[in-house]
């Protein structure tokens, strides 16, 4: 692969391969430490359209090498790269946005490079398509899409393959599976296109390299915890009578009317024996000293955790709970305890499941 890794906490994309001669000798200027040259070299192809010249800009001014640190440049640059279609520049783009809390427009961009086959993408898009964030619920795309990331070596999507097989039924899993193979088949083309004569090779012609060289940035390097709305109940099945014979109609006459009956009287009045009260469920009480919590989700917003909890803690009982929201990466974890062991722990999360949401217990 024709390109070298830039060492930046957010992103740390790699630096595009050339397309034209310029290119070539920014890269190698960067590799050396050289940040002027590498600049100067990539100004003419950059203001000429090319996107790996574009894509390299955008990461100096992001990481301040060569030229003054200017985020705000660095997004003119990358999204310039975007729309020419350089999957690098996307997957990005779409990540610097979704922390910029710009989502819509930051999930436009990520579904885009998630389509061309980037990992990083892959993964944001796959867990937007599990929770129904932003883009439609969608159970298979999302499995196939986490599958493709964990063959990218995107650490967390393993985990988060473990939480879906907890979740997607098996049906599903297997159509996403079969989607997944067929996503397989299209980057493998694409990679064959790049082999063909006369076609430049550039970074948005590649696979995406391996983590190692293109890790996942920090709105995707924390293990999401899904949040994804119950599973639909399955549509009543019509029951034939007892002992399993269905009901027929008589084929014989019906029996001669009966004679008139006798004149009701007036029933005694007998007081109802009143139906015993429901066991009330376990109280579901705080612990202070206890270091047990539960999970209820990952929210893509502060105020999406706050308002989930604000209906869950009522519905499910959890008003002695106490609440936290943590940020990770680009999404909001929601947590609450403090609880005294595993066992309530899982009382609560009972609780919670049956009020509709997915729930699991957290260790000290």
């Amino acid at each position: 692969m024709r390109s070298f890794v830039l060492g930046c906490a957010l992103a740390a994309a790699t630096v595009a391969a050339p397309a034209i001669a310029g290119v070539k000798e920014g890269v190698e200027a960067w590799a050396k430490g050289d940040y002027p040259t590498a600049i100067a070299e990539w100004r003419g192809p950059a203001a000429a359209g090319d996107p790996d010249a574009q894509f390299n800009l955008g990461q100096a001014y992001k990481l301040g090498r060569g030229v003054p640190m200017e985020p705000a440049t660095a997004l003119d640059w990358y999204r310039k790269a975007a729309a020419s279609g350089h999957e690098q520049a996307q997957a990005t783009l779409g990540l610097l946005l979704f922390q910029n809390g710009q989502r819509p427009e930051a999930m436009t961009w990520l579904k885009k490079a998630a389509d061309q086959g980037e990992a990083r993408a892959q993964y944001v898009v796959g867990t937007a398509y599990f929770n129904g964030d932003l883009l439609p619920r969608d159970w298979p795309r999302a499995y196939a899409l986490m599958t493709r990331a964990k063959a990218a070596n995107i650490g967390a999507a393993t985990t988060s393959l473990q939480q879906m097989d907890q979740i997607i039924p098996q049906e599903q899993r297997e159509a996403g599976l079969a989607l997944s193979r067929e996503m397989e088949r299209t980057a493998q083309l694409r990679t064959n296109d790049v082999a063909t004569p006369g076609m430049p090779l550039t970074m948005r012609n590649s696979v995406t390299p391996p983590v190692g060289q293109t890790s996942v940035p920090p709105s995707t390097t924390s293990t999401p915890v899904m949040a994804p709305a119950p599973a639909p109940t399955a549509a009543p099945t019509i029951m034939a009578q007892a002992g399993g014979t269905p009901w027929r109609a008589p084929t014989t006459a019906p029996a001669a009317s009966p004679p008139p009956a006798p004149k009701p009287t007036a029933p005694k009045s007998v007081a109802p024996t009143p139906a015993p009260a429901p066991a009330p469920a376990p109280a579901i009480v705080a612990s202070p000293s206890g270091g047990w919590k539960i999970q209820l989700g990952a929210f893509s917003s502060a105020d999406a955790a706050r308002n989930a909890w604000t209906s869950l803690s009522a519905r499910a009982g959890l008003k002695a709970l106490t609440p936290s929201f943590s940020a990770v990466g680009a999404l909001t974890r929601l947590q609450a305890g403090p609880l005294a062991s595993r066992t309530a722990a899982n009382q609560a999360c009972a609780a919670v499941k049956a009020a509709g949401t997915t729930c699991f217990p957290v260790a000290p």
